[in-house]
């Protein structure tokens, strides 16, 4: 597949990003966690403090990359009755009052299935989606899903693995969009309290083979963990710290906030 340069928000961030020598900072929130009020209150909070992009996690009954974190709180959200449908509602409900954050759709294959390729590529570009990520798509179906998503005008991004074969690698790197989203670790998403020893070794190999912004994400927990892989890479992606915070008694979006700007003021710092 040719190259291909967007006209969305993702692209247009991760590329002036590269540019600037700046760090890219990625939240994950899953969406109808543990509410879609607290969802969206938490979206305008990472906006305000300086996230770069927002992936969208969709809750799935079976998230095969995720931690017990995420599972937790993707079974909160599926028990409240939360849908595809509502996670393209309340993205274009926020572009319309202004939200200027990239949104990235987490989603596993099956909702897609479900819900159909071309309707959901297409409703997800008019609610306001920048690009769309799906962990589990099988390599026979990720062409027609990455050209559905350019169609649309949306990027399409990949994972590189610690186990993915030197040519696999090589073909995600010429064909991710919007950013390659690099895992840290082997196993599943989840805080920890250590990074991995040959994480440096790695993430060298992965940037030898493209000049697009390669993210790092799976294990990132505290402030100086993000800045020590900002340090490493183009920049840090956080999930369950995030999904913690919110699971925290006495949560309000305001703490949430400041806890999300003291992991981006650590990432930025990095050089």
């Amino acid at each position: 597949m040719k190259k291909t340069f967007l006209e969305n928000r993702l692209e247009w961030t991760t590329q002036a990003a590269i540019k600037s020598v700046d760090k890219i900072f990625c939240a994950f929130l899953t969406a109808g966690f543990p509410n879609l009020q607290t969802t969206e209150a938490c979206i305008w909070e990472c906006e305000k403090a300086g996230v770069d992009v927002l992936e969208l996690g969709f809750p799935f009954s079976d998230p095969l990359a995720d931690g017990p974190t995420i599972q937790k709180a993707s079974e909160k959200a599926i028990a409240g009755g939360v849908r595809v449908e509502h996670a393209f509602a309340l993205i274009k409900k926020m572009r319309k009052q202004g939200l200027k954050l990239p949104v990235v759709f987490f989603t596993y294959l099956n909702p897609v299935l479900n819900y159909g390729y071309e309707k959901f590529v297409k409703e997800a570009k008019q609610s306001g989606f920048d690009g769309v990520l799906i962990p589990d798509s099988p390599p026979d179906e990720e062409a027609s899903l990455q050209a559905l998503c350019h169609k649309q005008g949306l990027s399409f991004v990949f994972l590189i693995a610690p186990t993915t074969p030197p040519a696999r690698a090589r073909a995600i790197a010429e064909t991710s969009s919007g950013f390659i989203y690099y895992v840290s670790l082997r196993g599943v998403t989840g805080a920890r309290a250590a990074l991995s020893q040959d994480l440096y070794g790695h993430l060298q190999q992965v940037r030898k083979l493209t000049k697009k912004a390669v993210l790092v994400g799976f294990g990132v927990s505290t402030p100086d963990q993000a800045k020590k892989i900002a340090g490493l890479s183009d920049g840090v992606i956080v999930g369950s710290a995030l999904i913690q915070e919110i699971q925290k008694p006495g949560f309000t979006a305001k703490k949430f906030g400041a806890f999300v700007a003291r992991m981006v003021r650590a990432a930025k710092s990095a050089r």
